[in-house]
Parts: structure tokens; C-alpha cells; sequence
């Protein structure tokens, strides 16, 4: 049982080193991740206004029936 841990082991590790693992991160993909972050926060504070924009026009059509009850 130990032999089979010691060789999937080995196995892993022979893995991770052929695969390189000498990946470098550029200016180029950086560049890309800040731009992929820019707009994600865009695309949620868009989202974040809308619903906003909703329950305020949902609390003003509370607020006018409510004044036409009195």
C-alpha cells in the first residue's frame, strides 16, 4: 500500500515537472487582467444601479398610493 502512495507520488511529481511550470507573467497579461477586472466591476455597478433604480421607482409608486389613500 505504501509502494502504491510512493509511486502515484512520484507520478504527480514527474507530472508537474514536465509540464514546465516556468510560465512568466508579462506586462501584456497583466494588462488584459486589469482591463477583465475593469469591466467585470463596470458590468456590476451597472447592474447594482439598475436595481437600485428599481426599488426606488417600486418605493414611489408605494409612496403615491399611499398618499391617495389619505
Amino acid at each position: 500500500m505504501k509502494n502504491l502512495f510512493a509511486f502515484g507520488f512520484l507520478a504527480l511529481a514527474l507530472t508537474v515537472v514536465s509540464c514546465g511550470g516556468t510560465e512568466t507573467t508579462t506586462d501584456a497579461s497583466a494588462d488584459s487582467l486589469v482591463n477583465e477586472v475593469e469591466n467585470t466591476t463596470e458590468n456590476v455597478a451597472d447592474s447594482l444601479e439598475n436595481v437600485a433604480d428599481s426599488v426606488r421607482s417600486a418605493g414611489d409608486s408605494i409612496a403615491d398610493s399611499l398618499q391617495n389613500v389619505q
